[in-house]
C-alpha cells in the first residue's frame, strides 16, 4: 500500500514552466540549448540525452512504462527517441502508430536516484516502474499531471521535457559511443517533439557517459544483478549465484553457478533465462557448479576449460539479440551459446569416472595460517 504513487497538484518540478506553442513561435525563448547537454565521444552525431526517464502509456490499457533511452538533438525542439523494437516504449508507439495518432511523451531528469534505477531494472512486464520505485523507497511516489499532454510524472523531478512522436516520422540517429565499447551505426529512430520545457528553480541536470565497460552503467546493471537475484532463485530454486562481467558489456556473457542434482540440469537453467525477459540478449551462458566463485574470472575460466567437451557440453540456440550488438548478421536476431562447465553425472554422455577437484585440507589452512600470523 505504501508503494502506491500518490497525486499532487502542485510540484516542484513546476515551479518554472516553458511552453512551446507551434511551429510558427514559442510562448518564450528556453529550449533544449538552455540545457547542457553534452556530446559524449569524438564522433558523435551530436549531443545525447543519456540518463532521462522516458514516460508513455499503452493507449488501450492505460498501463505505463518508464524506460531510458537516448535521445539525440536534432534541434532545439526535436530528439530522436532511440526504443529499440524490443522495448516497451517501442511497443506502446506501435499501437498509436496503428490509430494514427501522436503518441504523447514525457522526460523526466534528475530527481530521486530510485526513479532511474528503476527505469533501468528488468521489471517484469505490466509491473509499474514507479510503483517499484516507491517499494524500494518505502514511500509513494508523489506524481503531478503535465502541463502539455495527457501524462504524469514524479513530481519531485528536476527537469520534465513534454511533447510528443508522430506517427510515421523517423530521422537518422547517430552515430553514438555506446557501453558496447563501439560507435553503434546511422539508424532510421521516431522523433520526439517539444511542447513544453517545465523544471525546479534549482534544477540540476542529470547525465552519463557510456563506453568500455566498466564505466557507470556497469556498476547499475551489476547492482540490479545483485538486488534481482533472489527473483531468479524463485525461479530456479537450484541457482546459487550469477554475474554479468564487465567484459560482457552486459548482455553479452552471463555466469551463473549451480546446486546440479541431475543430468541436462544446467542445460534446463541456460534455456530457461534466455527466456526471461532481456535475459534472451545473453549471447553465452556459463554454467558451473556450486562451489566456484562466479565472481573471480580466473576460477571460472579454469572451469570451463577442464570440465567441457565442446561438442558435448554446448549448445547454440536462435534467439532475438540486442540491437546494439554489431557481430549478428541480421539486426535484432542472432545466435546464442550456452557452455555446461559442471561436473558431469551419468546419463550426460561420460562414461568414465569424474575426477575429485584437489583442495586442500582444513589442517593444513589452519597451520599455514598460524605461520603466516607468526612471520608478520
Amino acid at each position: 500500500m505504501h508503494a502506491r504513487p500518490k497525486q499532487v497538484r502542485d510540484a516542484p518540478c513546476q515551479e518554472i514552466i516553458h511552453k512551446i506553442e507551434s511551429d510558427a513561435g514559442r510562448a518564450d525563448d528556453f529550449s533544449l540549448r538552455h540545457l547542457p547537454i553534452l556530446k559524449c565521444w569524438p564522433k558523435d552525431g551530436g549531443r545525447f540525452i543519456t540518463l532521462p526517464n522516458v514516460h508513455t502509456r499503452d493507449p488501450e490499457t492505460g498501463a505505463r512504462n518508464v524506460g531510458v533511452y537516448r535521445m539525440q538533438i536534432f534541434d532545439e525542439r526535436t530528439t530522436a527517441m532511440h526504443w529499440q523494437v524490443h522495448k516497451v516504449g517501442a511497443r506502446h508507439g506501435k499501437r498509436y502508430y496503428e490509430r494514427n495518432e501522436p503518441m504523447p511523451v514525457a522526460v523526466a531528469l534528475g530527481g530521486d536516484p530510485a526513479l532511474s534505477f528503476s527505469a533501468t531494472a528488468p521489471l517484469p512486464d505490466g509491473l509499474d516502474e514507479i510503483l517499484f520505485a516507491g517499494f524500494l523507497r518505502r514511500k509513494s511516489i508523489e506524481m503531478v499531471k503535465c502541463k502539455t499532454i495527457d501524462l504524469e510524472v514524479p513530481a519531485g523531478v528536476d527537469l520534465v521535457l513534454e511533447g510528443y512522436v508522430q506517427p510515421g516520422e523517423m530521422r537518422p540517429e547517430g552515430p553514438f559511443g555506446d557501453h558496447t565499447g563501439y560507435y553503434t551505426a546511422v539508424e532510421d529512430y521516431p522523433v520526439f517533439h517539444l511542447t513544453a520545457i517545465t523544471h525546479r528553480r534549482d534544477a540540476v541536470y542529470p547525465t552519463t557517459i557510456v563506453g568500455i565497460p566498466p564505466m557507470e552503467d556497469f556498476y547499475i546493471g551489476d547492482a540490479v544483478v545483485r538486488i534481482f537475484l533472489p527473483v531468479f532463485k524463485m525461479n530456479f530454486p537450484e541457482l546459487v549465484d550469477m554475474t554479468l562481467p564487465a567484459e560482457g558489456v552486459f548482455h553479452n556473457l552471463v555466469i551463473v553457478s549451480i546446486r546440479k542434482q541431475y543430468p541436462y540440469q544446467a542445460f534446463k537453467v541456460m534455456h530457461g533465462l534466455w527466456g526471461m525477459g532481456q535475459m534472451m540478449f545473453s549471447k553465452y551462458i556459463v554454467v558451473v557448479d556450486e562451489d566456484c566463485d562466479v565472481h573471480n574470472t580466473s576460477e571460472v575460466l579454469f572451469r570451463l576449460c577442464a570440465n567441457t567437451d565442446p561438442g558435448r557440453d554446448t549448445t547454440v540456440i536462435k534467439n532475438p539479440s540486442d540491437s546494439l550488438d554489431h557481430a549478428p548478421t541480421e539486426q535484432n536476431i542472432g545466435s546464442h551459446m550456452g557452455f555446461d562447465a559442471t561436473h558431469k553425472l551419468p546419463g550426460e554422455n561420460y562414461h568414465r569416472h569424474w575426477p575429485e577437484l584437489l583442495k586442500m585440507t582444513d589442517e593444513a589452512k589452519a597451520l599455514v595460517d598460524a605461520l603466516r600470523k607468526k612471520t608478520r
